[in-house]
């Protein structure tokens, strides 16, 4: 069985920081690309950040690049979401997911579609 699991969210105020964990098992999952996503309150879900298995391939939403980044430890099972200056605009539930066929394009990484095994979210609160 394939699982997700993020840690890490909470309520902080706008400029502060957290960091998102995502451990994850199942078969051959280290190949795997790796996606996060937030859906807001009422909103559509959408994209944030998303890395390779090896690390080489890293996407950011134009919103968030430079504030977050994304990383990997395979020997940990585990990717995690740094999040530096947080504005009331990242307040969402973010998910974690992977992805059996990571293509290394922008245009496919970012569509939730292409993403095959999600965990269950972690909420972040950013207040002004």
């Amino acid at each position: 069985q394939v699982q997700l699991v993020e840690s890490g969210g909470g309520l902080v105020q706008a400029g502060g920081s957290l960091r998102l964990s995502c451990e994850y098992s199942g078969r051959t999952f280290n190949t795997y690309g790796m996606g996060w996503f937030r859906q807001a309150p009422g909103k559509e879900r959408g994209f944030v950040a998303s890395i390779s298995w090896s690390g080489g391939n890293i996407y950011y939403v134009d919103s968030v690049r430079g504030r977050f980044t994304i990383s990997r430890d395979n020997a940990k099972n585990t990717v995690y979401l740094q999040m530096n200056n947080l504005k009331p605009s990242d307040t969402a539930v973010y998910y974690c997911a992977a992805s059996r066929s990571y293509s290394g394009t922008y245009y496919s990484a970012s569509l939730d579609r292409e993403y095959d095994y999600w965990g269950q979210g972690t909420r972040v609160t950013v207040s002004s």
